[in-house]
């Protein structure tokens, strides 16, 4: 498997188990090693970030490397998280890729203008979300210089 020298935490905003599994196991077949956490809304993902409640024990540890986001989660959703995240000093570096069923021009547009570094759309087959992730993958960790 391949894994990023600076071996970056991917973390996971997505709430459906179904596509949490589908992008395990598309990173799996990308032979992607980087270590991957998995958050299930909004709330969770910014705890996760300010190391906060069930996340308080991964204090003093790095940041993730990238951030993979669905836009409809309950509780708080994306669109609320990313205005968050691009809020906050200490969060605002972190690449962002929304990851989501949504196809809609307004989320496309709202999303870029928060900050986020790409809008892809879930593709339906397997075989199409594989090739996403390859592309994906491909580009974000043997293109493109991550910040430390």
């Amino acid at each position: 498997m391949r894994e990023n020298k600076k071996s970056i935490v991917i973390l996971i905003a997505e709430d459906d188990p179904d596509d949490r599994m589908l992008i395990k196991e598309a990173l799996e077949e990308a032979r992607l090693a980087n270590p991957l956490q998995f958050v299930v809304d909004g709330v969770e993902l910014m705890d996760y970030l300010y190391r906060q409640n069930q996340y308080a024990d991964l204090k003093g540890q790095p940041l993730p490397g990238l951030i993979l986001l669905d836009l409809n989660m309950p509780r708080k959703n994306g669109i609320e998280a990313l205005q968050e995240i691009k809020a906050n000093g200490s969060f605002k570096q972190i690449p962002i890729i929304v990851f989501t069923t949504s196809k809609a021009e307004e989320d496309i547009i709202r999303t870029y203008n928060l900050g986020v570094n790409s809008f892809i759309s879930k593709p339906v087959s397997f075989e199409e979300f594989l090739d996403v992730v390859r592309t994906l993958t491909k580009y974000w960790f043997e293109i493109v210089e991550l910040p430390h």
